[in-house]
């Protein structure tokens, strides 16, 4: 096929394996997502041999987890692929064996969720225990997206080595930087699930210290959004501009919003455990005030997105502030749907920082509230970016094309997936701020009078989730057809250019080593200290860091 001579086809082979899998994710997630807000209502009740709590890990793990990881992974070796050149066969070796560890992972971990063993609401999160083959199977997926990493870091600094003069492409740098604060960040994970978690499992451990495991979980849990956004980042930084016909304000500052990222995403993990115990405050402020320094490079994409929009509307005739609205290819669904994300992640990116600070969060802290937010970030803005993403890759790399039929099919999907999400996610805001707690099951709370308020938010979340089932099914629809039955035919894959006017890249922003060391310093200072007080404080009948790695 003529498209097929733009990209080769033995990437996209690796590339549309990991699509495959995502987007069967999404279609079974859909449904558990959907028992779960009809549960809630109290309206519907499961067969006994289904629990709530299970149906609720499903979709986590689904959702949250594996569609997002290999969605990613497969967007930035497309991305990496365009940019850099093809894969050599011993990368592309290791990618497949990549993808076979995560979805052989996926596969052993639904075992045991389907079969009622890993209730445990799609987290590693002590004190609830799941069948050890759960955290192995999740930790095939980690390790698995670790072997892919070094695939994308190897082609990477092998194009650095074909051409030592010359900037590194943007998409190549930010395939990197997403891969390296993935790695950093699941150290922890790794550390808490191979030392504590599945020794106690397996129970050649009594149990295990709590705040310490906890502790680690929430070094990656924090940074696990940033892992889910940064993609969406990437294709508002470099392949929206191509879209609409203008180019990437300025190649410079989109790096450095990436190392902003690695540096300040990672030691935050403290903002999540505000209210537990064992922590000295001092630390907690300390953490919350590096989660505050992440609202720098995200305001910087806001600014460099904006100006990009206002310099083609310009170009186009646009006069005024706003004047670049008009001039927008609003009937294209590959601006569309990732613009609607973009409009989520202002009120998401709010809600994050009264999630991050002190007095505010004692108010939402483990209500439904928090769900909302996620709802907004990746369910909305990473999510809609995804599907956008979707709509022209997946025809560009199989050698199809992108028909107007199927162009405003993904219009109206788009619109389905945002009039559910302001159901969904406004309803669990609500709620939240009244005191619905997260994650319970309506029999939980049923009969209880001071409950009642929540009923009418638990409806509408209902109705959202309905309408989001709908619009799941249907982008799974048009991902299948455009794998298999759209026309064949050349379909653009956008990659833009920087303005002229731009600065050019400051060598520095080239040197991994010094922003992975300051990275690594940051980390040290903000979670050494606070580990060494758990471990000597562990509370009377634990048995302490010491005792876990088998003193």
């Amino acid at each position: 096929m003529e498209a097929l001579k733009n990209f080769n086809p033995k990437d996209a082979k690796l590339v549309m394996a990991h699509f495959y899998v995502a987007f069967i994710a999404l279609f079974i997630g859909a449904f558990a997502g959907l028992f779960q807000t009809l549960v809630r209502t109290g309206k519907l009740m499961l067969p006994a041999s289904i629990n709530y709590y299970q149906i609720l890990t499903v979709h986590g793990v689904l959702l949250g987890l594996v569609l997002t990881t290999f969605f990613i992974i497969g967007f930035i070796f497309a991305t990496q692929s365009k940019s850099c050149g093809t894969y050599s066969e011993r990368e592309r070796r290791y990618g497949w064996i990549g993808y076979w560890m995560m979805t052989i992972g996926t596969l052993i971990s639904a075992i045991f969720i389907l079969l009622g063993e890993a209730t445990v609401l799609y987290t590693m999160y002590a004190p609830m225990m799941a069948h050890p083959l759960h955290y192995i199977g999740l930790t095939l997926v980690v390790v698995g997206s670790w072997v892919c990493g070094f695939v994308v870091f190897h082609r990477h600094f092998r194009w650095k080595k074909d051409n030592p003069e010359k900037v590194s492409p943007l998409l190549s740098f930010m395939g990197v930087s997403t891969m390296i604060m993935w790695l950093i960040a699941c150290l922890g994970l790794a550390i808490t699930v191979l030392v504590q978690i599945i020794p106690w499992s397996l129970g050649l451990i009594p149990t295990i210290d709590v705040l310490i495991s906890r502790t680690l979980f929430w070094y990656f849990g924090h940074p696990l959004v940033y892992f889910w956004l940064l993609p969406a980042y990437a294709a508002w930084y470099v392949i929206i501009p191509k879209v609409i016909g203008g180019k990437i304000f300025s190649d410079s500052l989109a790096r450095l919003s990436y190392i902003l990222f690695i540096l300040f995403s990672i030691p935050v993990g403290f903002h999540h455990q505000l209210l537990e115990p064992g922590i000295d405050p001092f630390w907690k402020f300390l953490q919350v005030v590096l989660t505050f320094l992440v609202v720098i490079p995200s305001l910087m994409t806001a600014f460099a997105l904006f100006a990009t929009f206002e310099i083609r509307g310009r170009e186009l005739g646009a006069t005024g502030l706003l004047g670049w609205w008009k001039k927008m290819p609003w009937k294209d669904v590959r601006f569309f749907a990732p613009f609607m994300g973009m409009l989520f992640f202002i009120p998401g990116g709010v809600g994050g920082l009264i999630n991050a600070s002190h007095q505010m969060n004692q108010v939402v802290h483990n209500t439904v509230w928090v769900t909302g937010h996620f709802h907004l970030t990746v369910a909305s803005a990473v999510a809609l970016t995804f599907f956008g993403v979707m709509y022209w890759m997946v025809p560009s790399i199989t050698g199809r094309k992108l028909t107007p039929a199927i162009n405003k099919l993904g219009l109206i999907q788009t619109w389905i997936w945002t009039i559910g999400m302001l159901f969904m996610s406004g309803s669990m805001h609500a709620a939240g701020l009244i005191g619905a707690p997260r994650r319970s099951a309506f029999s939980t709370y049923a009969g209880n009078e001071d409950t009642l308020a929540w009923i009418p938010y638990q409806i509408a979340q209902a109705v959202g989730g309905s309408i989001l089932f709908i619009g799941a099914l249907l982008v799974v629809y048009i991902f299948f057809y455009l794998a298999f039955k759209a026309p064949n035919g050349q379909e653009d894959f956008p990659i833009a250019e920087t303005n002229n006017i731009a600065e050019p890249v400051p060598p520095i922003f080239e040197n991994f080593k010094i922003w992975i060391a300051v990275c690594i310093a940051l980390i040290l200072f903000a979670y050494t200290i606070p580990f060494i007080d758990m471990i000597q404080n562990a509370p009377p009948g634990s048995p302490g860091w010491t005792s876990v790695i088998g003193r």
